[in-house]
């Protein structure tokens, strides 16, 4: 299904709980390394002593102040898990789902006694293929296993944001980006020899004889080759004007005619269908090219593997295993497989998240802080506005829809008003995982699918609120705070105000700057892809943008692997703006203007020292890779010392000069917000 255009603040998304350990409110000294100076390595002078006293375990590729809160909240779940399992629940009550699924998951004799057993149906389907009836054989693909070819999914039309649309999608990838399959060099070499051996592992556990599982292989690894090669780059993605490409189905049906269009979209449930919008029309090219002609047997190869690559998870230890050895190891550089039980609670949470979120509401999450966070987003809106006003490079009226834009700003905060019904799944634990898992899979299809052609529900989340992150959706124009991050370290009622505004109060600030990112600016108040700016205003923002993206271009992440400046782009505006927008607003508080020190620290010092800590990270040099491939965040590393080169008040707080190692010039410093 595609993927709704939200920004995101996190790398990682983890589930909620009130941490059982003993917390230090504030700043923790111990957290900091100061036998660095914060002038040569500001992001290891706050967080370089949290990071010596959690270095990497092997169930990690990474672990920061984030995951620390993970593990917190894991815990949490467990034990919610283990009192409803205590507790009989008539079959159909969201008791026994969640219960039944974390038992399923929970039992690796029965899995492992099962095996590949399964799968078996869904393969005996694809060994029946036949090429004449291709349209129904994807459609059956698509409502229940995976995205073969192509995807489509249903969300708010770009242009149009009070109406649902239908987007289309073309290509499969198993690897993290296009440019694993495209580079030549030795690493990326060994990588891709390895990941065909992965396909053909999985194959021949699957059923698949040795030889007949290579060639499977070989025929997965030249079909995504021809994918990646027709892809965009995420850099380019981030223009999503370029996204936005509208198509009759007459026009889909000259274009792309592997496919019959009318019986794909009513086998789908989608009747009476006029147009899609497809993302880019080159993959989908050739998506039509291979369906065309590709063999039989190919497209059986093909269809076979993204079904057992899929079904790892549920099925026995050996495909996990297997699974692990790739993506944990090789590409992420993880040692070993999280315990079982954190994998298992996973499947409920996913499935049933907003069923999970709102047992774990009516335990632990502290109502007031909803109230507080409120006020404290209308400080940051206040400031905001302050900055836009008093912006030198845009004009009046440019600042006037600016400003529009954030008084029009919705804010959730929380948890939804209304919970999600997930009356219509049934959870049969006679069944096999991986028929229930199906089983979800196709309900949420279709409840995706059943909201073509309707109105916008500007009321639904898109996290449940056990998830520790916050979000940004330009479509509906709203910033989004689940109530996992109101928690310390991001938001605690006992720290003093320089520590909250400089964690909570920046992913406050954050979340409203992306609606004025490189992606956000180009959405108006409504929603709606809109060129609400003059052209000397636009010219200067990406003037500044540019410069923005050449400071991190420049900063190398592992042997010569540069970041990407303009892949990460929208998050780096958004950070900075975050920063200052948030720094602003602690000035007006009393503990700002009264002056007085906390453990030798000015407030202004706290403040920035709070941003530092939630950032520092202990990563593998695969991680590091990966993300800066993969990932439109930047590393934490950067997120603090190349976003802090640009604040005049970061410098004035450290006293940092010229000669310092964080000195950057005031004329090659990049200020947008």
């Amino acid at each position: 299904m595609k993927k709704v255009f939200v920004f995101i603040l996190t790398l990682v998304a983890v589930a909620l709980a009130a941490g059982a350990q003993e917390v230090k409110h504030g700043i923790n000294p111990a957290d900091l390394d100061t036998s660095v100076k914060p002038g040569d390595d500001f992001y290891q002078y706050a967080g370089g002593g949290w990071m010596k006293a959690n270095p990497l375990t092997a169930e990690y590729s990474s672990y920061g102040v984030f995951d620390e809160l993970a593990e917190q909240n894991r815990n949490q779940l467990r034990d919610l898990f283990k009192t409803l399992a205590e507790k009989k629940h008539a079959h159909g009550t969201v008791g026994q789902k969640v219960t039944d699924l974390y038992a399923m998951a929970m039992d690796s004799v029965r899995l492992n006694n099962e095996g590949a057993k399964p799968l078996a149906a869904d393969l005996a389907t694809v060994n029946a293929f036949k090429k004449a009836d291709l349209t129904p054989f994807i459609a059956n693909q698509h409502l229940t296993l995976g995205n073969p070819f192509f995807g489509i999914g249903v969300e708010g039309d770009l242009m149009d944001s009070e109406i649902n649309t239908m987007y289309m999608s073309g290509g499969t990838s198993g690897l993290p980006d296009r440019d694993y399959y495209l580079n030549t060099d030795a690493d990326s070499r060994k990588i891709q020899n390895a990941y065909r051996e992965y396909l053909a592992k999985m194959l021949t556990m699957a059923g698949y004889k040795p030889a007949a599982a290579k060639r499977a292989a070989k025929t997965v690894y030249d079909i995504e080759y021809k994918f990646a090669e027709a892809k965009m780059s995420r850099a380019e993605e981030r223009d999503i004007s370029k996204l936005y490409n509208p198509r009759t189905i007459e026009q889909l049906q000259a274009d792309y005619p592997a496919i019959n269009w009318r019986q794909y979209f009513d086998l789908m449930g989608v009747k009476g269908i006029q147009s899609v919008i497809l993302e880019q029309p080159k993959v989908m090219a050739v998506a039509n090219d291979l369906m065309t002609n590709l063999t039989e047997q190919q497209i059986k190869d093909y269809v076979a593997t993204g079904i057992v690559t899929s079904a790892a998870g549920y099925l026995s230890d050996n495909f996990g295993d297997t699974s692990f050895e790739f993506y944990g190891k090789m590409l992420s550089g993880q040692q070993e497989r999280k315990p079982r039980w954190k994998r298992a609670m996973g499947v409920p949470n996913g499935l049933l998240g907003e069923a999970v979120g709102q047992l774990y509401v009516e335990k632990y999450f502290a109502h007031g802080s909803k109230e507080k966070m409120v006020r404290l987003i209308g400080d940051l809106r206040k400031s905001l506005a302050q900055h836009i006003a008093g912006l030198e490079w845009m004009g009046d009226s440019t600042k006037v829809n600016a400003l529009v834009k954030l008084n029009s700003f919705t804010v959730k905060v929380g948890y939804p008003d209304t919970w999600r019904d997930y009356s219509k799944l049934d959870v049969d634990p006679s069944k096999p995982l991986y028929d229930n898992i199906k089983a979800a899979m196709l309900i949420e299809t279709r409840r995706n699918l059943d909201k073509w052609g309707k109105p916008v529900d500007r009321e639904e989340w898109g996290m449940t609120p056990q998830t520790v992150n916050a979000y940004y959706n330009p479509l509906n124009n709203e910033i989004v705070f689940p109530a996992a991050i109101l928690q310390p370290p991001f938001f605690d009622v006992e720290a003093d105000d320089a520590v909250n505004y400089g964690a909570i109060g920046v992913v406050i600030g954050h979340e409203m700057t992306h609606g004025f990112d490189d992606q956000g600016r180009t959405f108006d108040y409504n929603g709606n892809m809109t060129d609400w700016w003059s052209p000397a205003d636009a010219e200067r923002f990406n003037e500044a943008a540019e410069k923005l993206a050449a400071q991190f271009d420049e900063i190398v992440i592992v042997k010569d692997l540069h970041a990407n400046g303009h892949l990460t782009l929208g998050e780096n505006i958004a950070d900075q703006g975050g920063l200052r927008i948030a720094y602003d607003a602690f000035l007006k508080t009393p503990q700002a203007r009264e002056g007085k020190l906390i453990d030798g620290f000015t407030p202004e010092q706290r403040f920035y020292l709070s941003y530092g800590r939630i950032w520092a990270e202990n990563e593998t040099e695969e991680f590091m890779y990966q993300i800066t491939k993969s990932n439109e965040h930047s590393l934490g590393r950067y997120r603090v010392n190349a976003t802090l080169r640009n604040i005049d008040t970061f410098f004035k707080a450290f006293d940092i000069k010229p000669g310092d190692k964080m000195w950057r010039d005031p004329a090659d410093r990049a200020i947008i917000w």
